[in-house]
């Protein structure tokens, strides 16, 4: 396949930023909730910079050889990327001021130096000196600046200039005597009293500025020639790791200023990026929502109760008499904790095995695997050492389980355990009966509010049988598992997808019903995309949505010659983040459904362990289908993926009824439990 018949994954990851700000700028979003989309987009940004950037600009140090390898000019890329950054720079700025213009028309200011009134003044006078200057640090020129942190640089007569640390174990917004509801940001505290922390200096202005610092490279996550990465890895300069990345500052800061910043600092021009007033701005996450103001923010939708496992007595008895399929945020995530509960308390049970990707730093479910170790059940652990930001966290429960008694596993390189599993194994009548559990998301109760995501509960012998085989992988006790249910990568996952998929194309060519609809996060890997377009140009129906980012090119790209219009993509931005991955197959009118822990991406296939589940029993087939139905049909919330990267909305046809799908999932799964 020609490369210009993909679209470079990081160029378009950036539209699925964009269409968080989007959800920030509509004004059907509450107001107080487009405060959490700024943060989202905000913080989307900073991780991007940390980690894609940073690899195109390592990348950049390599020899031409190895470059050319890679298969793409990384700096011409990285041109682009900064010139659209600096685009959706600019949106994000209108849409902040927008926003906080609309709120003070509902009685919540946000207040500045230029406009405290002498009662604040006095006020932020006293905060200051009792609860934030000594936490201020004042900053050598030639110190490192913290990844992340801000910094105030206070400017003095003659080219002079301090740098001073904002507190990151302060609020971020502090609440002002006025009325309404006013607030300041603790930058402009600090502004306001500079004076205090440099009592020897004439402050003539301030600036705030932010440094990004390069991630760990994770090169295998891209290319699967090992070798490569290795000679690259071994090429790079070792310092790189950790380099500053980007600086953005305020663009009302002097040329004079932004020139020494760049020579004290060892910056390119490259690292530096205009930007507002105010940077984290990922802190409207813990904006101190205000009383009275519940009409501007989301309506209350408490997770519901999950029919049959919310009210069970025996939790065992209920997978075993029916394959049980729960959704959240729709439903508790209790019911998940219930489960592994019941495992570490009932005497039948001798043993659990479950993976951790992403662990919560204290949760019900650790308390549960420390239970079934007190009970002396045997416990074993597959702890993911490289999710990449929660290593520390995962390692540090990993200790503690394995203190307690458990058989912990860390991943070994190159090979994440990305998988969602747990098994139970019972006593029951002089058998051992196991118990599954499959998902798409994280065991993790505080995601599990804000992911949605899809879980399988299952006794059924055959996939049972499969998942006994991958956690034997998982203890290295077997190299390869023999499988008759479940796909599992990086052993099945790509040749199954790709046998399904030629199946569909075989069909459409004898003039048979064929059709693929797949929900995903991300679209990336070239196999899986150019299978894709041999299933469009054979007739079959294509239909996709894809949360973030999407590398197939759409029929009207002109490269792509040939393709026709059996394609549509969409992508759904809304209250909650789409997780889930459910892949359905027309498969000669005997539907197949997978739901998993995979995408469509090279490292999902290849280079983790992920597994996927059918979907066997027909009540929750269908079940799931109408809920992936009410996703397909989302004439609310939905944006089309086209080659133009528009993000346009899907127009409501004139005799549709309107559908927010997340809503639509929320009031189905209500009335199920009537």
């Amino acid at each position: 396949m020609k490369k210009e018949n993909i679209k470079h994954r990081d160029i378009n990851w950036l539209y699925f930023n964009e269409r968080v700000l989007l959800e920030a700028e509509n004004k059907d979003t509450p107001l107080l909730e487009r405060l959490k989309f700024l943060a989202i987009f905000s913080s989307n940004l900073d991780e991007f910079f940390k980690v894609r950037v940073s690899q195109l600009r390592q990348i950049k140090q390599l020899d031409k050889k190895f470059r050319k390898k890679l298969m793409f000019k990384a700096n011409s890329t990285l041109q682009h990327i900064l010139k659209t950054i600096n685009e959706h720079q600019i949106q994000f700025g209108k849409v902040i001021a927008s926003t906080l213009a609309e709120l003070e028309d509902h009685n919540i200011f946000f207040r500045n130096t230029s406009n405290f009134t002498q009662e604040q003044k006095q006020f932020l006078a006293s905060v200051f000196d009792e609860t934030i200057k000594a936490s201020c640090t004042l900053h050598q020129i030639k110190d490192e600046l913290t990844d992340g942190a801000i910094y105030l640089v206070v400017t003095h007569p003659n080219h002079a200039y301090s740098v001073v640390k904002i507190p990151t174990d302060q609020e971020r917004f502090i609440r002002l005597p006025g009325d309404g509801h006013q607030f300041t940001f603790i930058d402009d505290v600090i502004k306001l009293n500079i004076q205090k922390l440099l009592p020897n200096k004439e402050v003539i202005d301030c600036f705030s500025i932010k440094l990004s610092r390069d991630a760990e490279l994770y090169l295998e996550d891209d290319y699967s020639d090992i070798e490569l990465v290795e000679k690259i890895y071994n090429s790079l300069d070792k310092r790189l790791s950790g380099q500053a990345t980007r600086l953005l500052y305020d663009e009302s800061m002097p040329n004079w200023l932004i020139d020494a910043l760049k020579n004290d600092f060892n910056l390119g021009v490259v690292d530096l990026s205009p930007g507002g007033t105010y940077h984290n701005l990922s802190d409207f996450f813990s904006f101190p929502l205000p009383e009275g103001t519940e009409h501007l923010q989301y309506q209350s939708k408490p997770a519901l109760p999950h029919k049959e496992l919310s009210n069970t007595e025996n939790i065992f008895d209920s997978i075993a008499k029916k394959d049980q399929l729960v959704h959240f945020p729709y439903q508790d995530f209790k019911v998940v904790e219930d489960f592994l509960t019941a495992a570490a308390t009932d005497p039948q049970v001798s043993a659990i095995k479950m993976t951790i990707y992403r662990i919560a730093k204290s949760s019900s479910l650790a308390d549960a695997i420390l239970t079934a170790l007190d009970n002396n059940k045997k416990v074993t652990l597959f702890v993911e050492a490289q999710a990449r930001f929660d290593e520390a966290n995962n390692i540090k429960w990993g200790r503690i389980f394995e203190e307690k008694g458990a058989k912990v596993i860390f991943s070994i390189p190159q090979v994440k355990v990305h998988s969602k599993i747990a098994m139970v194994y019972r006593n029951e009548d002089n058998k051992v009966r196991r118990y599954a559990y499959i998902g798409t998301g994280n065991f993790n109760a505080k995601t599990s509010k804000i992911y949605c995501d899809h879980g399988l509960f299952t006794a059924d012998k055959k996939i049972t049988k499969d998942l006994g085989q991958v956690f034997q992988v998982l203890e290295r006790k077997i190299i390869v598992p023999k499988l008759k249910r479940l796909m599992v990568s990086p052993f099945t996952t790509r040749i199954t997808f790709l046998n399904l998929i030629q199946n569909e194309i075989n069909a459409a060519r004898e003039g048979k019903k064929a059709a693929i609809t797949a929900k995903m996060n991300s679209l990336e890997d070239s196999d899986m995309i150019k299978a894709l377009y041999r299933a469009v140009n054979a007739g079959v129906d294509v239909r996709l949505i894809v949360r973030g980012f999407c590398c197939y090119l759409t029929a009207n790209n002109e490269p792509a010659e040939g393709m026709n219009e059996n394609i549509y993509i969409t992508s759904i931005v809304d209250r909650y983040l789409e997780h889930g991955r459910i892949y359905l197959f027309e498969n000669g009118g005997n539907e197949l459904m997978y739901i998993g822990s995979a995408d469509w991406m090279t490292r999902n296939l290849d280079r983790r362990i992920e597994v996927l589940t059918p979907i066997l029993d027909p009540d929750i087939f269908d079940e799931l289908k109408h809920i992936l139905t009410l996703q397909l049909n989302d004439n609310q919330k939905a944006r089309i993926l086209d080659i133009e990267n528009s993000n346009k909305k899907v127009e409501q046809a004139a005799d549709q009824e309107n559908i927010r799908s997340q809503y639509a999932i929320y009031d189905f799964l209500k009335k199920k439990i009537k």
